[in-house]
């Protein structure tokens, strides 16, 4: 039986006031429980429409198999990033709240013009040509389920694909030149490297995992920025 409306919305409240609170849950309550993908996202559909915060962007989970695997998903998961999270650069975050404790470099788009919900697929040069910027970005998810590598799909959609905090840097200028698969990525921890990797572990290239996103997730692309997973590194 599909969840109802009552249950969608007492799950989108628990979640919400557990990400206010900081705190952390073993999982939803049986009978407000998302058993499909499609459930969760109603969820988050309801927590977006009822928490009173502006959407600033978007954030793709799980975009690699290794991360699908990590967190017992077959395919990415769509969130929103909201306004009171979004920091400006040079923001430092206390660690001392945060359960997964992990920090995403990551590549973000900003859009310059919507891509409407339509019929039919929008290809990667149709979403290519409404970006307007690039830039680097820093994610800093958090999950509100003690257990959250076995909170399954409909619970993770439901708690925002583990968005927590979000960290715009700066514009790249030139980037539509950039080989964005081979882009190398570095991620550093007290000036030391903590890890390496490239634009490739978004869906095999950035723009691969933006337009994913604008066709899975209609009305994605009406958001000023929407930010692509690539590269985790212990926070």
């Amino acid at each position: 039986m599909a969840m109802s409306k009552a249950a969608i919305r007492k799950a989108a409240g628990i979640l919400w006031r557990a990400r206010l609170d900081c705190q952390r849950l073993e999982s939803l309550p049986e009978d407000c429980r998302p058993a499909t993908l499609d459930e969760g996202y109603a969820v988050q559909d309801a927590m977006a429409a009822s928490c009173s915060q502006a959407v600033a962007g978007w954030k793709i989970a799980a975009t690699s198999e290794a991360g699908q695997r990590h967190i017992g998903v077959s395919e990415p998961i769509g969130g929103r990033l909201f306004a009171d999270f979004t920091l400006p650069d040079g923001a430092m975050i206390p660690a001392l709240s945060l359960l997964m404790r992990v920090m995403e470099a990551e590549f973000a788009f900003r859009m310059g013009g919507n891509l409407d919900p339509r019929g039919s697929a929008y290809s990667q040069t149709e979403v290519c040509d409404a970006i307007a910027e690039m830039h680097v970005a820093i994610e800093v998810p958090d999950g509100r389920f003690e257990r959250f590598a076995e909170a399954g799909p409909g619970q993770i959609a439901a708690d925002d694909a583990y968005a927590s905090w979000f960290v715009l840097g700066a514009k790249v200028a030139g980037w539509r030149d950039v080989d964005l698969p081979r882009h190398p990525v570095r991620v550093l921890k007290n000036g030391k490297v903590a890890a390496e990797g490239s634009g490739a572990a978004v869906l095999g290239d950035p723009r691969i995992a933006l337009t994913w996103l604008a066709n899975d997730r209609p009305g994605a692309a009406s958001v000023c920025v929407r930010v692509m997973s690539s590269l985790p590194a212990p926070a």
